[in-house]
């Protein structure tokens, strides 16, 4: 039967439900967590200036289980903007560009290279790596503009960032939601992953070349690209481009030690963190050596800007994030680890009681439980980050999985790939900005033009989970 829920159990589900209407109705969750973690303090210790401490220690618990993520997504970006502003990613896709020859290959060239890409650098850095050089192209092949967004959007932002298997973001965050090893995540989102792609690319696609073939949709005849702000002058910029034997020497290099980190992976079994820090180590090396030969003089000032300017934008992704996990890692390990073992005899974390409560209580089954997965992925995909809520679709998978008494990583990986496709850069329209601004099209439309088929492929990836739990 498990143990009595008491009014630490309770509090903990008041504030998840009230942390999904929040999210529901578009507005910051932040200051709900804060509050939920100063309240169950204070019910926890039945003091005021412990639960205060507990506020920062949980803040502080959160920072060091995130640190990894926040750090290898800030030197990805930091190698990004080395690479952007030497010309060598020009040369990188420039080999792509003599594939494109018609709107239909243009359309599914980009997206798979900007799949591709977004593996290692992540999608933001690769829409600017990828947006001047291949834009222009698809344009002279009758892609409209908006083709290229979309693509780009649902290749980069969707498939390659909802399984995010190289660097291992998304599935680290709701692992520890969940508190599963990574790994496990991983295996159970590749074909959810997969599924969810296909559909969703397929049916944009369709849609897509209907309207061109409508008239509808219609080419553009100019258009501006716009470029990430980078922290450097146009003169300085000129003074920066390295010869073409150069930018190709590290064209080729670039990718290759890419290709032998993922070999090394794979022949040391390395996964979560381990992984990690190959691809981060990796970066980081890769940084310094085109910083060196693009700044000579100044390389050792203009390495350490660019790293400054990596953890800007790693924190400035991940600031959101902070207290929210914070408060779904009390729901495991980090409730013991914040305020001591004072939860009652024979509990093994707020969130399996409540699961094992909801097991005995609540008929449930896999469907049901599947449904509610990709409901509340969607929802905490809402506030337009993707990565804000899914804590808490590991611990909603953790609680299910209790209840049904299966499918903890599947559940998971379900609720990862929903938040991310909704939140993560192709349903909310302040999410797309940074697609929309490099292809000159409306964030609105875009978004627009982008529902029907990832709703049509949330549905789909719902059904296929439910034959897989």
């Amino acid at each position: 039967m498990g143990i009595e829920l008491n009014a630490l159990h309770w509090i903990y589900l008041f504030f998840i439900l009230a942390i999904i209407v929040v999210m529901f109705m578009r507005r910051d969750t932040s200051l709900i967590c804060i509050i939920g973690i100063f309240c169950i303090g204070l019910v926890a210790t039945l003091s005021v200036y412990q639960s205060v401490m507990g506020i920062f220690n949980g803040l502080i618990y959160a920072i060091k289980e995130l640190m990894g993520t926040i750090l290898i997504i800030s030197v990805i970006t930091a190698m990004s903007k080395e690479l952007l502003s030497s010309g060598i990613n020009e040369t990188m896709v420039s080999p792509f560009t003599k594939l494109i020859r018609g709107p239909v290959l243009a359309y599914w060239v980009i997206g798979i290279v900007m799949m591709i890409i977004s593996w290692f650098f992540w999608p933001s850095p690769a829409v600017a790596l990828l947006g001047a050089v291949l834009l222009p192209v698809a344009l002279r092949v009758k892609l409209p503009a908006m083709g290229v967004a979309v693509a780009m959007n649902l290749f980069g932002h969707g498939v390659a960032l909802s399984g995010d298997f190289v660097i291992q973001g998304a599935p680290k965050l709701t692992a520890g939601g969940a508190g599963i090893p990574v790994g496990d995540v991983i295996q159970a989102s590749i074909p959810l992953v997969i599924v969810m792609g296909l559909v969703t690319t397929f049916a944009a696609f369709w849609l897509l070349f209907r309207d061109i073939k409508k008239n509808t949709l219609k080419l553009e005849k100019t258009i501006v690209v716009k470029q990430e702000e980078t922290s450097v002058t146009e003169d300085q910029a000129k003074e920066q481009k390295l010869s073409p034997a150069l930018r190709f020497f590290f064209a080729i290099l670039v990718p290759v030690l890419f290709i032998v980190d993922i070999i090394v992976m794979y022949i040391a079994k390395l996964q979560g963190g381990d992984a990690t820090a190959l691809i981060g180590g990796t970066a980081l090396f890769i940084l310094i050596l085109v910083t060196f030969f693009t700044h000579k003089g100044k390389s050792l000032e203009n390495i350490t800007s660019r790293f400054i300017e990596g953890l800007q934008f790693g924190f400035r992704v991940f600031g959101p994030v902070i207290p929210i996990a914070a408060f779904f890692y009390l729901g495991d390990a980090g409730f013991n680890s914040i305020y001591g073992e004072i939860l009652p005899k024979g509990s093994n974390g707020l969130v399996n009681d409540l699961g094992v409560f909801l097991a005995n209580t609540v008929p449930l089954n896999g469907g049901v439980a599947a449904v509610t997965s990709t409901v509340v992925g969607a929802i905490t995909g809402l506030d337009g980050s993707g990565f804000s809520g899914i804590s808490l679709v590991g611990s909603i998978a953790k609680l299910f999985s209790v209840a049904i008494g299966t499918g903890i990583s599947t559940l998971t990986a379900l609720g990862q790939v929903a938040a991310i496709w909704v939140g993560g850069g192709t349903l909310i329209p302040w999410a797309v900005i940074p697609v929309a601004a490099i292809c000159g099209v409306d964030p609105f439309e875009l978004a627009r033009r982008n529902l029907k088929p990832v709703v049509i492929g949330l549905v789909v990836t719902t059904i296929v989970a439910i034959f897989l739990l």
